[in-house]
């Protein structure tokens, strides 16, 4: 009798640690609101993968320290997606196993992509934080938001400093102006650089070359020789850090030079390109989400972000996606404050109705999401470049900090 009473009492003991792990409190009502987030955090996009995630992780600690949503604590369930195979797995597991009914995500457009399909089938709501390529909204799905801005974006601010900047500190009209492009081949490269084309076609802006590569190539030398022959005024590149690394030794290891190097986020953003090329960074321009040397009147916030960032984690941030995801995370935040439950349906309509005025968030950016597609319309790229070791904030003028730099 005794050993029987003893077996119950430990099967007890092992239900009530199972109700605790979940966040159960004594009533059988969760004390947790579970919210998954999806990220690559080991592989070959862990380095953007996990600085995103920190803003995430950031922006939830803070909200909980506040007081939650009614005393209730959000509650992170980490995914590691490493690639668009894995991002699909991890989406099935967290909606089938971890029954999440919110996912954020996932700085990789590939990864967003897949997992999307996934949660779009189950009703799961997917609250895309940083992944920019287009086709994620274009799909117009019922449970797709995004916060951040768009490829197509990048690609308008690649051609509207060229217009209303370079061609005029180049001395040239602008279709005289030679732009080149260069792009690894992921989704993410390739619509950058196809929606860039467009707009040059239409501004009579004349592109010479187009290089694509993959990112996992260790000689891009043939890529350097054929930009090189191209001899433009101005190259778009877009590339994640390995291939932007390398396509900066290649090109001064063999010669070429161009007045006007605009990167398109990825690698030229981050603080281990500058640490790995050092000088050769210097006069890069960078279009990408806001970054930390900008105008802190129009991203009020910011020096919290900073705080909060260097207080966790002992060192400043690697490059402005923690802000970017810290920011969206605070909207998915303050939705799900007023909706006061993860229900995919009233977190969606809530968001639909949420707005705020640019220059009044952390990033610059406000918030106004696209009824038909999902996507925030008043996210925005900036242009940034590389001055003396530091990304600096140089256009548009509402934001810049320091006028743009151009060696002929």
């Amino acid at each position: 009798m005794k050993k029987l009473f003893s077996l119950m009492m430990v099967g007890l003991l092992l239900i009530l640690s199972a109700c605790g792990s979940d966040g159960a409190s004594s009533d059988g009502k969760s004390d947790s609101l579970k919210i998954g987030a999806l990220y690559p955090l080991s592989g070959d996009l862990a380095l953007l993968g996990e600085e995103s995630y920190r803003g995430v992780e950031l922006a939830v600690e803070e909200f909980n320290k506040n007081g939650g949503v009614e005393g209730k604590k959000v509650k992170l369930v980490k995914a590691d997606a490493t690639d668009a195979d894995a991002g699909q797995a991890e989406a099935n597991r967290l909606v089938n196993q971890e029954k999440i009914k919110a996912i954020v995500g996932s700085y990789s457009s590939s990864i967003a992509f897949a997992a999307s399909e996934v949660t779009e089938r189950n009703g799961v709501l997917y609250w895309e934080l940083g992944a920019v390529s287009d086709s994620i909204t274009d799909r117009k799905y019922q449970y797709v938001l995004r916060t951040n801005p768009p490829a197509s974006y990048f690609s308008k601010v690649n051609i509207d400093f060229i217009k209303e900047v370079a061609a005029v500190k180049l001395g040239k009209k602008l279709n005289d102006v030679k732009v080149a492009i260069t792009h690894e081949d992921s989704a993410y490269g390739t619509t950058i650089a196809e929606e860039a084309k467009k707009l040059a076609k239409k501004e009579g802006i004349n592109i010479v070359t187009t290089q694509g590569y993959s990112s996992g190539s260790n000689d891009l030398s043939s890529v350097v020789l054929n930009l090189k022959k191209a001899q433009p005024d101005v190259l778009i590149a877009v590339s994640y850090l390995n291939d932007a690394i390398l396509l900066a030794r290649q090109s001064e290891e063999l010669g070429f030079k161009v007045p006007v190097f605009i990167g398109n986020g990825g690698g030229h953003t981050m603080t281990d390109f500058k640490d790995a090329v050092g000088d050769l960074a210097n006069g890069v321009f960078d279009v990408d989400f806001p970054q930390y040397k900008i105008n802190r009147e129009y991203t009020p916030g910011m020096d919290h972000f900073l705080e909060l960032y260097k207080d966790k984690y002992g060192k400043d941030p690697r490059s402005g996606h923690s802000l970017s995801n810290y920011m969206g995370m605070k909207v998915v935040l303050d939705v799900l404050s007023e909706v006061g439950e993860v229900d995919p349906d009233k977190l969606k309509e809530a968001a639909l109705k949420y707005s705020a005025e640019a220059g009044s968030t952390p990033t610059g950016w406000g918030v106004e999401y696209d009824s038909k597609n999902g996507q925030n319309k008043k996210g925005q790229p900036y242009m940034h470049q590389w001055i003396k070791g530091e990304l600096v904030t140089v256009w548009p003028e509402n934001v810049s900090v320091e006028e743009p730099v151009i060696n002929k």
